[in-house]
């Protein structure tokens, strides 16, 4: 399957078809759903259009859209499957409203006072320069400790939702939902919810219940307060509903829905799976040689990681039969910091992603190039990324980074404590993955990985049987249409 026929795959002849499933279009009545979808972000596209999640809720549901704007070609073809876009924007909000958020979320980490946490107040501690800047850090500080507790974050929350209601200035979202008349607002990521609060809250004010998707495994305890009381939360695992619940004491087993997470059914619906041949003339490599895997991270979490790519290119030179090192840089990384490797090390492969820089938005073909760059490498390097999990769906070794590169402080940043986060700190006790602490360990375990690939593979296959469960069948997106429209008062199922 190529992009040419990515249409034909979501709707052939009145009939849209993910993994087993398949759904007879029946044209939406007068008396219909309405599920009205906030796209805050341009990964949503991908989760919930490219995995035809969406094309499924239409068959039942009318479907709109209240979305961020990104190029022609997306818009158009979202326009195309759903209709009138209606635009997503943050109008300005008053001082206290956005002082009693930050002040929230300042309290929840220093509630939760995880190590990723911790992380993300040093790092803008370090962040703050002059005097006035840090003093003002401080008394916020100060100001959010005082409430840094179930009670406090309780009673601070009621407030905000008051300050935010009573103070509110624009009336648009309102009378949109009053036009259009949703049955559900249905927020697809959580995590970039900023530019979707007044959309949501909206629909809240009006009594229309609201869903949200957990973007990713680390957003509850890397990623601050659910700031928003929706009425369901669709979610990975149940790992994360135990989160959710623990967490967020007033939100109820029931209103917290597993459907696993649709950005991992690419990779198990054969239509995206490319020969070997196929993929290495897409990147440019020799499908006779073992390809090493290079996955990349965001550049102010892990700085100066080009020098980790050229070091472990310069490991692979030495080793028999001379593995090919194939980089995929994290798509939004926009710092070109790359750039001078690309031009000086031309035994380095580089992957092309297909990301649209508006809104940071996966096109449809960059998925065929992360599946088969996950299927037919040999051996995983990354410093503690979610291609970890994705490697172990696909039974290959993980190594993963834990020393700062030569010329990083460990007062700047810490990749050795990535490791101790809640959400990947199963990963390393599961022994699934490999953790190189030095340079010298990181030579030794390339070497072990590719000449014994099996070596984890127990540990792998329970890592993920226990992660995830039934839901990597490539189905996620029937499971989240299905949901959905149940949650709207309404349902699809399969033939």
């Amino acid at each position: 399957m190529t992009a040419d026929n990515y249409n034909s795959f979501l709707r052939v002849d009145g009939t849209a078809t993910t993994g087993k499933f398949s759904y007879s279009a029946v044209p939406t009545t007068g008396d219909s759903k309405s599920i009205a979808v906030v796209v805050p972000r341009g990964e949503v596209v991908r989760n919930f259009v490219h995995t035809g999640a969406l094309d499924l809720v239409a068959i039942k549901a009318a479907v709109s859209l209240i979305s961020v704007p990104f190029d022609e070609e997306i818009n158009r073809d979202l326009s195309c499957r759903f209709g009138e876009i209606h635009a997503l924007v943050e109008h300005p909000e008053p001082w206290l409203v956005r002082f009693e958020r930050e002040i929230l979320e300042m309290a929840h980490n220093r509630w939760i006072w995880s190590p990723a946490a911790q992380s993300r107040v040093r790092r803008h501690d370090v962040s703050a320069s002059g005097i006035r800047q840090k003093l003002v850090r401080i008394t916020k500080k100060v100001i959010s400790r005082s409430v840094a507790n179930r009670a406090g974050l309780s009673v601070l929350s009621s407030i905000e939702r008051f300050s935010s209601r009573a103070l509110n200035r624009t009336d648009d979202y309102r009378a949109l939902f009053r036009k259009t008349r949703p049955s559900l607002v249905f927020n697809g990521s959580h995590v970039h919810s900023r530019v979707a609060t007044q959309a949501v809250q909206a629909a809240q004010w009006l009594g229309i219940p609201t869903a949200t998707f957990i973007f990713s495994w680390d957003n509850l305890t890397s990623q601050g307060r659910i700031l928003l009381p929706y009425d369901h939360f669709l979610v990975w695992n149940e790992q994360l509903k135990r989160q959710l619940l623990e967490m967020y004491h007033l939100i109820r087993p029931e209103q917290v829905i597993v459907t696993g997470t649709p950005q991992f059914d690419f990779h198990f619906r054969p239509e995206f799976h490319q020969s070997r041949e196929e993929f290495c003339r897409s990147a440019g490599a020799d499908p006779e040689v073992p390809i090493v895997f290079y996955s990349t991270g965001m550049a102010n979490h892990m700085p100066d990681e080009p020098r980790l790519v050229e070091q472990i290119a310069d490991m692979l030179k030495d080793l028999s039969g001379a593995p090919q090192l194939l980089v995929r840089v994290y798509p939004k990384d926009l710092t070109g910091r790359f750039d001078e490797l690309k031009s000086s090390r031309s035994d380095i492969l580089f992957q092309k992603t297909e990301w649209d820089p508006s809104w940071l938005t996966p096109r449809f073909n960059d998925s065929f190039a992360l599946v088969n760059a996950l299927r037919h490498c040999a051996l995983g390097i990354n410093v503690a990324s979610t291609v970890s999990l994705e490697l172990c769906m696909f039974d290959k070794p993980v190594i993963n980074i834990g020393y700062n590169p030569p010329d990083i402080d460990n007062d700047e940043v810490r990749f050795a404590e990535y490791y101790d986060f809640d959400h990947y700190r199963p990963l390393v006790e599961s022994k699934a993955v490999d953790v190189a602490w030095t340079s010298e360990q990181l030579r030794e375990l390339i070497h072990q990985s590719l000449h014994d690939p099996g070596r984890r593979k127990r540990e792998r296959s329970t890592l993920i049987e226990r992660m995830f469960g039934q839901t990597l069948d490539g189905r996620s997106a029937d499971r989240v249409a299905n949901a959905l429209l149940n949650i709207a008062g309404g349902q699809i199922e399969p033939e």
